[in-house]
């Protein structure tokens, strides 16, 4: 395994648990393993550790800083998320892409996603157009000085937006379920910076069919973002 280079994700100091300040005191301390698991996702995520990749415990748990113990509990999470496999004698390896995962989870997401936004659209309030909105503009920002992580992250809040808006708490579960799965697709797909700007016009065509509260423009805008991922993705991996 090559040396990691170990950056932590979002405001995770590495080794030291801290949070910024003004977080609330009880969020400020991260347990270890939290930390292992949060900076291993995230190199997994970002290809940073490539898929089928060997990883060998140890040396994670020497770059990262931390004991072999953190480290552990971290990939047996992650193997539970079908990041990485574990198989004995044989050791760590993070998980290959597999095009027919991927086209399985398009699926899921075409049949719960165009929902949600169906129902989200009869009932999305003001302030959950405010909130895409914000979303919006920090994704143009984010955009404009060719953040991909920040795009991945954001791409994930205007989601969540509209699960959370359907009302249906199984929806929103099912769904943050499947964007876990999907991450290291999207942001395979967001690092093509022609992508990145069709993602922000998609995401703009759903949020004004949510706040004119039209349930079928909101469900094809969906199904239309989709699709194009469904495209841009399947032809980068090359499947």
């Amino acid at each position: 395994m090559r040396a990691p280079i170990i950056s932590s994700p979002r405001w995770l100091a590495r080794g030291s648990g801290q949070a910024p300040t003004g977080y609330p005191e009880q969020a400020r301390a991260v347990p270890l393993k939290d930390q292992a698991y949060e900076i291993i996702r995230h190199h997994i995520i970002t290809c940073r550790f490539a898929p089928g990749e060997k990883l060998n415990e140890a040396q994670v748990a020497e770059a990262l800083g931390l004991s072999r113990m953190p480290v552990r509990h971290a990939l047996a999470r992650l193997r539970l998320e079908g990041l990485v496999t574990i198989r004995p004698r044989k050791g760590i390896e993070v998980r290959p892409i597999d095009p027919a995962e991927l086209l399985q989870i398009i699926e899921a997401r075409t049949v719960n996603e165009c929902h949600a936004a169906r129902l989200a659209a009869g009932r999305f309030t003001p302030e959950e157009v405010a909130a895409l909105d914000s979303v919006l503009d920090e994704t143009a920002a984010a955009l404009k000085r060719h953040d991909t992580e920040a795009m991945m992250l954001l791409d994930k809040a205007f989601h969540s937006t509209i699960a959370r808006a359907s009302g249906n708490p199984v929806f929103f579960d099912i769904l943050s379920n499947l964007h876990d799965r999907a991450v290291r697709f999207w942001f395979i797909s967001l690092e093509q910076e022609a992508h990145q700007d069709s993602v922000l016009q998609e995401h703009r065509a759903i949020r004004d069919a949510l706040a004119a509260r039209d349930a079928e423009a909101a469900a094809l805008a969906m199904a239309n973002h989709i699709a194009a991922f469904r495209q841009n993705v399947m032809l980068l991996i090359g499947a």
